[in-house]
């Protein structure tokens, strides 16, 4: 009973949280309140987390997605979180203490970098979170061009956004993306999908 309260509790922090974070740097967050479940199952299906032995995660934030990534991916896979909040690194360092995840205090434009680190220089799947319409152009660029690089050649790019902007950054090195919708999110999301593999053009 105890273990119940203390999780309830912990888990009504993380919106909390979740909205200081967005007071504090509203152009790093990408909404208010964290990814809904219905979101999340999605992004779990179009990245294939089951099969993806690296994934990195670019925005982890109070780490919704993070945990049900780690609950899905293979018992061997490695997960990169990369976060530039401060205050969400810390409270993902408290949250969690699985042997798979790696968490990277810095840029999303860093992940070759923080792929490094766990000894990676290729990943099965990277997700996105960062608000694109929000970030200077040039650093979306860049992350969207380590991205790629570090793509496998069956490797998938998705990123769940309010806004557009990431597809007309993206298309151009990705080709056309698989769009879904997800209305049953707060604010209501579309979630992009590239694929390494699939033909440009």
């Amino acid at each position: 009973m105890a273990l119940q309260t203390r999780r309830r509790a912990a888990a009504a922090t993380k919106p909390l949280e979740f909205f200081k974070g967005f007071l504090r740097n509203p152009k790093e967050v990408g909404s208010v309140i964290p990814s809904s479940r219905f979101l999340t199952r999605r992004v779990l299906r179009f990245g294939e987390v089951a099969q993806a032995r690296v994934i990195v995660e670019l925005g982890s934030g109070t780490g919704v997605l993070t945990r049900e990534i780690l609950r899905h991916m293979p018992r061997n896979g490695k997960l990169v979180a990369i976060e530039i909040n401060p205050q969400f690194v810390d409270h993902l360092r408290r949250e969690f203490r699985d042997p798979r995840l790696s968490i990277y205090d810095g840029s999303a434009e860093d992940l070759e970098r923080a792929l490094e680190k766990v000894e990676e220089s290729r990943a099965d799947l990277v997700v996105s979170g960062i608000p694109f319409s929000t970030m200077e152009r040039g650093l979306g660029r860049r992350t969207l061009e380590a991205a790629q690089r570090v793509l496998g050649p069956t490797g998938r790019f998705v990123a769940y956004q309010f806004r557009s902007h990431v597809r007309r950054m993206a298309e151009p090195l990705f080709g056309p993306a698989d769009v879904h919708p997800e209305f049953r999110n707060v604010p209501p999301m579309r979630v992009y999908v590239w694929r390494a593999d699939r033909p440009r053009g």
